[in-house]
């Protein structure tokens, strides 16, 4: 119990509720982000079919979609973080991040 209670100290979550919100969000989010990825992946053509004849084709179509569903992830999460009342957390989740991964420059008060 001592991880959890590290983890809500770090997160600033007051209670054990909003802990259960937070991990369904997440949960929501990563299930509904590969489902979300499909048609995506048939609009922009890239489609499994096509990568297999090439060398490590299979690797390459799996780079792809995770490149797809990435921002699809990062809209996911706030949209979900609306729906359940928790927007101010994953924003600033959001924002560190984003931060972390280089575009520390599109958060300029963060």
């Amino acid at each position: 119990m001592g991880y959890f209670k590290k983890l809500k100290e770090k997160w600033d979550v007051k209670s054990n509720f909003q802990f259960l919100i937070i991990f369904i969000v997440f949960g929501i989010t990563g299930s509904s982000s590969v489902v979300v990825a499909d048609p995506i992946m048939e609009v922009l053509g890239i489609l499994p079919v096509y990568f297999e004849d090439i060398f490590l084709g299979n690797v390459v179509y799996w780079m792809l979609r995770i490149l797809v569903i990435f921002p699809v992830y990062q809209i996911l999460l706030l949209l979900f973080g609306i729906l359940f009342f928790q927007f101010k957390f994953f924003w600033n989740f959001e924002k560190k991040i984003l931060s972390r991964m280089g575009f520390k420059r599109f958060f300029t008060n963060y």
